[in-house]
């Protein structure tokens, strides 16, 4: 079996009325003269992504995603991740092309879980769970009371874990947070799992102030509250608060997840749409290794979370799935399946490969020139 042919197709909403990550959606196609495909999503910046599929060949370190796989066998994943990042050094090692190849990434497992007849987890060395509890990611909303609303409609929706984000909170005064804060607890009492995704809106000194301030709201964690290259910031922040730090979803390499494993952060947070699958599993070996969990990061569909899902089935440092509870009506009609998600519990796909297909009529909807 031999690769055909690699193709990028890149979708997107009215990005301009719900400027997130669910917006839109790069989904990566690898075909086969066997007739077999296997399908992708990769995240970042989707049109730049696109291009680096397509790219033509420029040298033997130079070139784009697709000329380098064509007539490959696409079995050979792991061989293959190391042929893109060889044949992308000067032009990739990071950034927007690892980003472009972990959508391939995801489509060449997803196509070997279907020649194989097994789902994806069982190919990463088989399942440490079938079933794992989702927390509810969705952003802030404007006032204490609208966010007390929406926490109270997402336990109801049976989550038993959320996380709010961005918007106004963290880039106002600490007494606003406090008052957001008091606001949500007041609503949902304290069975349930609160953390917040701050958008590294702070300093070092802001964020230990901060953190110290929330200790009454026994906060799962704070998600980036720095700039993701603050390493020395993140070292002093995780040396100086109780309350765990979760960051990573910007990493592209093994390198920078170690060094913000080095820095202390307490979550290993990866974006296998960002990453891939092959180099997730490597970071998640390293984090075991120094005792340290993984969390995955998906904001955007339902390819991010069933690819999430047997990743982290196949670790044993996993323990709670990330899942965009206000996706755009992109997202939301992007896939064929629709259940990954039931009553805050995630289960993970045991059909072949990924466990989802696209949904034809979207791509045609959405589907830019």
């Amino acid at each position: 079996m031999r690769i055909t042919d690699v193709e990028a197709f890149h979708l997107r909403g009215k990005v301009e009325e719900l400027p997130d990550s669910s917006m839109e959606a790069l989904l990566i196609r690898v075909s086969t003269d066997a007739g077999l495909v296997g399908w992708g999503e990769s995240d970042g910046c989707r049109a730049v992504n696109r291009a680096i599929v397509q790219a033509p060949y420029s040298s033997i370190v130079v070139s784009g995603l697709r000329h380098l796989l064509i007539g490959e066998d696409p079995m050979d994943v792991t061989r293959l991740w190391k042929k893109m990042y060889a044949g992308s050094m000067y032009c990739g090692r990071d950034g927007a092309f690892i980003n472009a190849m972990a959508g391939v990434d995801l489509a060449l497992w997803d196509l070997k879980g279907k020649a194989l007849g097994v789902p994806v987890y069982q190919l990463l060395g088989g399942g440490h769970r079938k079933e794992i509890p989702a927390y509810a990611s969705v952003l802030f909303e404007d006032t204490p009371e609208a966010n007390a609303a929406l926490a109270r409609r997402v336990v109801a929706d049976g989550f038993k874990a959320m996380k709010l984000g961005w918007g106004n909170f963290g880039r106002t005064s600490v007494d606003d947070d406090l008052r957001t804060l008091e606001a949500i607890r007041n609503a949902i009492g304290y069975d349930i799992d609160l953390a917040i995704d701050v958008g590294f809106a702070w300093t070092p000194k802001q964020a230990m102030q901060r953190a110290r301030a929330f200790e009454p709201y026994r906060l799962l964690w704070i998600e980036e509250p720095l700039l993701p290259d603050d390493l020395n910031g993140y070292k002093r922040l995780a040396h100086a608060v109780d309350t765990p730090i979760a960051a990573g979803e910007e990493e592209g390499s093994v390198g920078g997840f170690v060094r913000l494993m080095d820095a202390g952060v307490d979550f290993i947070q990866v974006d296998v749409c960002k990453c891939g699958i092959t180099m997730a599993m490597q970071v998640a070996a390293i984090a075991e290794q120094r005792g340290l969990r993984c969390i995955n990061h998906n904001f955007s569909n339902d390819f991010n979370t069933a690819a999430s899902l047997h990743f982290l089935a196949a670790i044993p440092n996993a323990f709670i799935l990330e899942y965009g509870y206000n996706p755009a009506e992109l997202s939301r009609n992007l896939t064929l399946t629709t259940d990954l998600v039931k009553d805050g519990t995630a289960r993970v796909p045991t059909s072949p490969g990924l466990g989802v297909e696209p949904n034809d009529e979207t791509i045609a909807q959405h589907l830019m020139p």
